[in-house]
């Protein structure tokens, strides 16, 4: 019961966290003149994955690895079939020529990445599958040409002049006052959420690895889950993808690399099958945007995604 209770505080914490940490530094970086699509494609992409980064840090810090690298790997899985497909039961979602030529790619490349750090044993025949320090600084190097990348196409559309969106202005103590108090709600949140999940783990007798990547998973997903679900019922479905996509980057780069670089992380009982199942959901999405959607993702594409991602779960429940 204490670990349900700290489970669900968490989240709520981390949730709340997350949403005032985003609306004090966009406000702040308003303050500046910083760009609209700056804004979203760093500090928003940052404030829906915050969950994730928190609960992988605490979880690296803590020596569980499997639910640090479960939380990402389920994560990515959850973002890509099942948040894209039911949004695109909401409002079929159009995928524009640079996201399908560029960023889904990208999307692909950081899943394929994650298999190649991962398999110590099957390429230099290691005794045990470790995503290493060295594995981590590299995953921060390809995060740091993702942000080149992300700023450049921002200094592109300010020079067409991109419209800004109008905003509330939020005094600066105020906006200071959100980021501070949703760094302690993060941390905090993030500290009862892993505590929970990992006691209900031990009391279930279920691994780590899956509490990881379902449970965890599906709960620091959920403000992803809930942007991409707005913008469908606010007619603008397009987001989801960005969302989706800026998100899978974030984790597999930002997230993974800082908790690898901290400590080393045993794969335990997360195996290639999870791997692949990730990096299969990025070319299904890349294949349904191009040859059958004609960019665009439907609801019937929507509900094989939907039904790809039960099927996934059940797998992982019969493997228990």
């Amino acid at each position: 019961m204490i670990d349900t209770l700290c489970l669900i505080g968490g989240l709520l914490l981390i949730l709340w966290g997350a949403n005032a940490l985003t609306d004090g530094a966009a406000s702040v970086a308003r303050r500046f003149n910083i760009s609209n699509l700056v804004i979203g494609l760093t500090i928003v992409a940052f404030g829906t994955s915050a969950p994730e980064f928190v609960i992988s840090f605490l979880s690296s810090l803590n020596g569980s690895a499997e639910l640090s690298i479960g939380n990402v790997v389920g994560s990515n899985i959850f973002n890509g079939l099942m948040i894209v497909g039911c949004t695109a039961l909401v409002a079929p979602i159009p995928v524009g020529k640079g996201t399908l030529s560029k960023e889904i790619p990208l999307c692909v490349l950081s899943s394929i990445v994650l298999f190649l750090c991962a398999n110590d044993m099957l390429l230099d025949g290691d005794n045990e599958n470790i995503i290493s320090r060295v594995d981590g600084l590299l995953l921060l190097g390809f995060f740091a040409i993702f942000l080149g990348y992300t700023f450049a196409i921002a200094h592109k559309a300010d020079e067409t002049g991109e419209a800004s969106a109008p905003t509330v202005e939020v005094p600066i103590w105020k906006a200071s006052l959100f980021i501070v108090l949703g760094l302690a709600a993060l941390i905090g949140g993030g500290q009862l959420f892993v505590n929970g999940a990992s006691g209900i783990a031990r009391s279930l007798g279920v691994t780590e690895s899956i509490i990881g990547l379902t449970l965890v998973a599906g709960g620091t997903s959920l403000p992803e889950l809930a942007t991409s679900i707005s913008a469908a019922l606010k007619k603008n479905p397009g987001i989801a993808i960005g969302n989706v996509i800026g998100s899978n980057l974030f984790n597999a780069f930002a997230v993974l690399g800082c908790s690898a670089t901290v400590n080393h992380l045993p794969l335990g009982n997360i195996n290639n099958a999870d791997f692949f199942t990730l990096i299969t959901s990025s070319i299904f999405l890349w294949i349904v945007s191009f040859f059958y959607g004609k960019r665009i993702i439907n609801r019937v594409e929507g509900v094989f995604f939907i039904l790809c991602y039960i099927a996934y779960t059940v797998y992982l429940i019969m493997q228990q």
